[in-house]
């Protein structure tokens, strides 16, 4: 959060923010990420968007203030789904893994998205399922949520069973690949993911299968 960068102390480095995803301990990861996305946040709204007055941080809460025109900016928070698509169907056990194109080291993930303005939930869910792996999905439960700060995201978690056809048709602008994976078969560095929801996920189907659709 430094406006010019310092001298590095012996036995220190400068990392990029995500060497974070595998720092210990937890909590201190998750005060630091926190801070970075606070400091984005400081920078990318020092100028009234409305006057182009600069602005003054909050004297009560975390917001910025134009004291020209009194407009109030509060902090920036995307929410994003993440989907569990699991087909239990006839005795199998599988889930949708997917990979991102264009990344170097992209890790198998589940299908993820950001909702529109105006679109619940859920609906982001059938949507980006859609788009992504060409799927429908049904029965939507809740797993739960997460702060995700190095995208300034508020993940929900879904789990939704396949409706239908189970024939998996790649959006290729965004996807590398996506296939079907059954529990035995996921790949074992998404087991030692355990600051994402999308790691955790892919654990809990890996050890529990149809039992995380409740």
């Amino acid at each position: 959060a430094l406006d010019d960068a310092v001298a590095v102390p012996e036995g220190f480095t400068y990392e990029a923010i995500n060497w974070l995803r595998y720092a210990e301990p937890a909590e201190l990861l998750f005060a630091a990420v926190t801070g970075s996305q606070l400091d984005r946040w400081y920078r990318d709204n020092r100028f009234c968007s409305r006057c182009g007055h600069p602005t003054e941080l909050g004297p009560r809460s975390r917001e910025v203030v134009c004291p020209e025109c009194a407009k109030i900016t509060y902090p920036k928070i995307c929410p994003g789904i993440i989907c569990g698509i699991v087909d239990c169907s006839e005795g199998r056990e599988r889930i949708v893994l997917t990979r991102y194109n264009g990344r170097t080291t992209a890790l198998w993930a589940l299908v993820a998205g950001f909702t529109e303005i105006g679109e619940p939930l859920e609906n982001t869910v059938h949507r980006e399922v859609m788009e992504e792996v060409g799927l429908r999905v049904k029965n939507l439960r809740f797993y739960k949520s997460q702060p995700w700060s190095f995208s300034d995201t508020l993940l929900v978690g879904f789990w939704a069973e396949v409706d239908g056809s189970d024939e998996i048709r790649v959006d290729h602008e965004e996807l590398k690949e996506a296939r079907w994976f059954t529990r035995d078969e996921i790949p074992l560095e998404r087991t030692r993911d355990r600051v994402s929801m999308t790691g955790e996920m892919i654990e809990q189907f890996r050890l529990r299968g149809r039992e995380v659709l409740g």
